[in-house]
Parts: C-alpha cells; sequence; structure tokens
C-alpha cells in the first residue's frame, strides 16, 4: 500500500471508526499467564512443605503399620529432609541444564509418584527410600516457586507473589499435622500420601501451558562444580543425620553420631572453600555480603528454627504430656494455619504504607510473645489454653515472612534470584531441622533437671508426701488391690509419675522460652538492614 493510500483510508474513517491504537503493555503488572504459573508453582511449594509435617501427628501410625519401633519410625521424616535440604541447593544448576520448564514439570510429577509410592511401603527400608525420593523431587518445587516471584513479577507486585510464597511457608506447616492427623484418624495412615495426587495434576497441567520453553543445556554438565555438588551432598546428609538423630543416641557419646559429625563438619568446611574459590561455584556464597541479604539470610535462618521447632513442639506436648490423638492434635494446630489465611492477604497493603523491616520487626516480636505465653505452663494446660497464644502466633507468623523476604531479596538482581533463593530456602530448612534437634535435646535434659529438683523435694520426710502416699494407697485398696503392701507400691509409683509428668511440662515450657530468645536474635539481625525498595523498578521477565 502506498503511502497515500495508507492516509487516505485513515482519513476516510470518521473517529468512532479508526483503527484501534496498540495496547500498551504495563510494566508493571504481569500478565494473566505469569500469574497462572506463579500461583500453579505455589502449589508445588505448599504441597512440599506440607509433606514435611504432614508425618508428625500420624508417626506412630505409621510405625506400627510397617511394623518398625519409635526410635526407627523418625528416619520417616529424616529422609525427607535429607533429599529436600540436598536438593534445594542444587536447583539453580539443575534447572539451568535441563531448562526451567523442565525440571519443575518432572520434579512435580516425580513428587507425586513416590508420594503414592510411600502409601504402598510395608517395611521400613522401602519407606525410608520413598520418602527420601519424595523430598528430593519435592525439595525443587519450593525455591523454584521462589524464583519465580523474583524474576516474573514485577517489582511492585513482588509483595503479592511473596505473601502468597509466605502461605506455603508458615501456613504448610501448620496445617500439615491437622491434615495428617484427620486422615490418620478417619481413613488410614496411608491416606496422607495421597493429597498430593490431584493438586500436582492441577499444578502441572498449569505449568505445562504457561512456562515457556527452553532448550536444555547439557553442556553444562561439563562445567558443572562437581566437587561442590559432592562435599555439600555428603556434609549436608550427614548433618542432618546428627540433627535428627544426635538426641535418640545421645549425641557425641554414640560412636555413630561423632563420626557423622567429623563427617559433616570435614565435608561442610571443603564445600564453603570450594565454593569460595571455584570459578563457577553451585552456590554463590559471596552474595551472603550483600548487607541486606546477608543479615536477611540470619534473620530467616532463624525463623525457620523458630517456625519448625514450634511446630514439632506442640505435637509433641499434646501427645507426651496430654495424650492427644493425631486428630485432636491437628485440631489444635489449625489455630496457628488457619487464622494466617486471612491475614497474610492483607501484609501487601501494609507494605504500602509502613517500611518492610518494621512490619517484619513488629511479626517476630509477636511471634516471640505467643512463645513467651507458654514459659510457665501446667499438667493442665492443655488445648484450651492454647488457644489464644495460638491466635497470637498466628498473627506474628502471618506478619513476618513476606516483608523479611522482600527485605532480604531488595538489593539481589533477577539473574542472582534463583543463586539467592537456593541460599534462603536451604537456610531456612537447615534452621529448622537445628531448632527441632536443639530443642528435642533441651526437652530431655531440662526433663531430668526438673525431675531432680523436684525429687528433692518430695521425700519421705515432709508430711505432706506421707500424706499423699497414704491417700494414693486408700485408693488403690478402694479399686481393686487387696494386698496393702501392693497398694502401698502402686501409689509410691503414681506419685513418682506425678513428679516425672510435671518435669515433662516444665521442660517444655523451657523450650518455648528458647524459641523467645531465637526469634530475637532474628529481630536483632534486622535491624541490621537497609530499607528495602518494593515498588520500583521492575524484574526481569
Amino acid at each position: 500500500m502506498s503511502p497515500f493510500s495508507a492516509s487516505a483510508s485513515v482519513a476516510a474513517f470518521p473517529a468512532p471508526f479508526a483503527p484501534p491504537a496498540p495496547a500498551v503493555i504495563d510494566p508493571n503488572r504481569a500478565s494473566v499467564t505469569v500469574w497462572i504459573a506463579v500461583l500453579a508453582a505455589m502449589i508445588g511449594s505448599f504441597m512440599a512443605i506440607l509433606n514435611i509435617q504432614i508425618t508428625n501427628a500420624s508417626l506412630l501410625n505409621i510405625e506400627g503399620g510397617i511394623g518398625t519401633g519409635v526410635d526407627n519410625g523418625s528416619w520417616i521424616s529424616t529422609s525427607y529432609l535429607i533429599g529436600e535440604i540436598v536438593v534445594i541447593p542444587l536447583t539453580d544448576f539443575l534447572s539451568r541444564v535441563f531448562s526451567f520448564r523442565r525440571y519443575m514439570l518432572a520434579s512435580a510429577a516425580l513428587f507425586a509418584a513416590f508420594s503414592v509410592a510411600c502409601a504402598f511401603t510395608h517395611d521400613l527400608p522401602s519407606m525410608i527410600a520413598m520418602r527420601g525420593l519424595q523430598g528430593f523431587a519435592g525439595g525443587v518445587l519450593i525455591p523454584m516457586a521462589f524464583t519465580l516471584v523474583l524474576t516474573k513479577l514485577p517489582k511492585s507486585q513482588q509483595p503479592v507473589g511473596l505473601a502468597i510464597f509466605a502461605l506455603s511457608v508458615t501456613f504448610a506447616p501448620a496445617i500439615g499435622p491437622t491434615i495428617g492427623g484427620y486422615l490418620t484418624e478417619n481413613y488410614g495412615w496411608r491416606t496422607i500420601f495421597f493429597v498430593n495426587v490431584i493438586p500436582t495434576v492441577v499444578m502441572v497441567s498449569a505449568l505445562y501451558l504457561t512456562l515457556e520453553r527452553q532448550p536444555m543445556q547439557l553442556k553444562l554438565l561439563k562445567e558443572g562444580d562437581w566437587a561442590g555438588i559432592v562435599t555439600m551432598a555428603i556434609g549436608l546428609s550427614a548433618l542432618q543425620t546428627v540433627l535428627e538423630e544426635g538426641n535418640k543416641d545421645d549425641w557425641f557419646a554414640s560412636p555413630f553420631i561423632l563420626r557423622l559429625a567429623v563427617i559433616a563438619l570435614v565435608s561442610l568446611s571443603l564445600f564453603v572453600w570450594i565454593e569460595l574459590t571455584a570459578e563457577k561455584p553451585l552456590i554463590r556464597l559471596r552474595l551472603l555480603k550483600n548487607r541486606n541479604f546477608g543479615f536477611g539470610t540470619i534473620a530467616v535462618t532463624m525463623l525457620g528454627f523458630a517456625l519448625f521447632g514450634s511446630v514439632y513442639i506442640l505435637p509433641a506436648y499434646l501427645g507426651q504430656a496430654q495424650g492427644y490423638n493425631a486428630e485432636q492434635i491437628g485440631s489444635v494446630l489449625a489455630w496457628t494455619g488457619l487464622p494466617q489465611l486471612i491475614l497474610i492477604p492483607l501484609v501487601p497493603k501494609l507494605m504500602q504504607r509502613f517500611d518492610t523491616r518494621y512490619i517484619a520487626f513488629t511479626g517476630l516480636m509477636i511471634f516471640a510473645y505467643s512463645c513467651f505465653m507458654n514459659t510457665a505452663m501446667s499438667p493442665d494446660y492443655a488445648g484450651d489454653q492454647l488457644w489464644i497464644p495460638n491466635i497470637v502466633r498466628a498473627i506474628g507468623q502471618a506478619m513476618v515472612l513476606t516483608p523479611l523476604t522482600s527485605v532480604t531479596t531488595s538489593e539481589i538482581a533477577p539473574q542472582d534470584a534463583a543463586a539467592a533463593s537456593g541460599i534462603s530456602n536451604m537456610l531456612r530448612n537447615l534452621g529448622g531441622a537445628i531448632g527441632t534437634a536443639v530443642l528435642a535435646t533441651v526437652i530431655t535434659k531440662r526433663e531430668q533437671f526438673h525431675s531432680n529438683i523436684i525429687g528433692q523435694s518430695v521425700t519421705s520426710g515432709r508430711e505432706e508426701v506421707r500424706d499423699r502416699i497414704a491417700h494414693l494407697t486408700d485408693y488403690f485398696l478402694a479399686h481393686g488391690v487387696s494386698d496393702p503392701a501392693a497398694a502401698h507400691q502402686q501409689a509410691i509409683i503414681a506419685l513418682g509419675n506425678t513428679v516425672k509428668h510435671q518435669a515433662l511440662v516444665m521442660s517444655f515450657s523451657d523450650t518455648f522460652a528458647v524459641l523467645s530468645f531465637v526469634l530475637a536474635i532474628a529481630a536483632l539481625a534486622l535491624v541490621f538492614t537497609r530499607k528495602a525498595k518494593t515498588n520500583s523498578g521492575s524484574a526481569a521477565h
């Protein structure tokens, strides 16, 4: 068409019929396709984190189902965590080798497949293998969801994406025992491994349609930091095993734990040296020199300690000290998770009006206060008494992760997002593993301490003790024990059990004091960060 005819054709149309101007793409708003991909990835992150805790309230049932004891049953959780914590740092490298889309789709499908395989296991070795493989596949989904938020969403919309990610990180651990307990009590423990199937189908379908295709770069395998990969895998696996099994085996009194601790120390020391000297390191540890990312990661690690630690303590306390079953435990913990569904979506609005550091600091202190509320528990302190502290904890948790993540990643360039995601998510999960191990040890040691202190007061030389034994003896004589000597012995045993129960409750109180202290450290680390810019600029698409 000539210039003349083109201008004539435009002029021939009255204004209402003029050809529409081309649509202007708003760089500050992500497309619907991008949001579908982000939301689908969040399903994967949620399910991967949910499966860390979903077996906690049901371990006794699973142990009985596969014919193993309580001591060995802890490997059901340990194997999953080992697989997850090893693969998270590998995700950036492997997603570049096999392409982001292909690696995420394959990992999601394998995650569901290994989950179903867990339901059909009949012995401990096969359960450990399937849970380890499930963790290795599922661990990929956590940093990849995080990476999508940082690379596909513009800066102005990243708080919304981070809020959705926060739901998976804080809501999933809280609601995991609830879902697991309900399914176990009503439909059997094997059903908890089928909950991943439908969400995974939805996720894979959405990601298949929305993620852009990219070629594989298998040549990167030749350039891989294999020395770093090997030392990291050995070191993290050994460290995770030490943390999970140490308390049960009395830590370094066990030759097995001592050997693993040495292996972990040597391997991780070599790993850090390799990463700081390699030309193309597996993990760019130098990112931690960035002020906000460095101090923010310290806070994130402490937060992982408290998040996973509190989800470990509460089911343990309700089961051991109060005799709750799996479903009852789940119903109590639900009040830590459900309020977050309402509160977390409101956090991006707060971030538009207030400095994100202040919001995160406030959330950490509220979380710490909720733990402090449980530092004076008594033997009758159960689900009803935990209701208010759990609501306060939910408020604190809802206010923490989104602004904290925003501060931590505010100075990270889009091309470094995947590497930063791997470091942050690995250390948060490692913080959780350390937290669980530390708190389990605190419970054991403080129970012994309180038993000794109380036992020094409960002696036959005290009149109130003799009166209590006499009343208990009369009780047993009135309830079927005909021999006075046997009734007296039963009374002494009952009094001893009362002392032990009181000591156990007091030891759990002490763990909440530890959590308060750790969260205070996280808040202190946040003080050293710079103000985050959340509404300017845009991430690379």
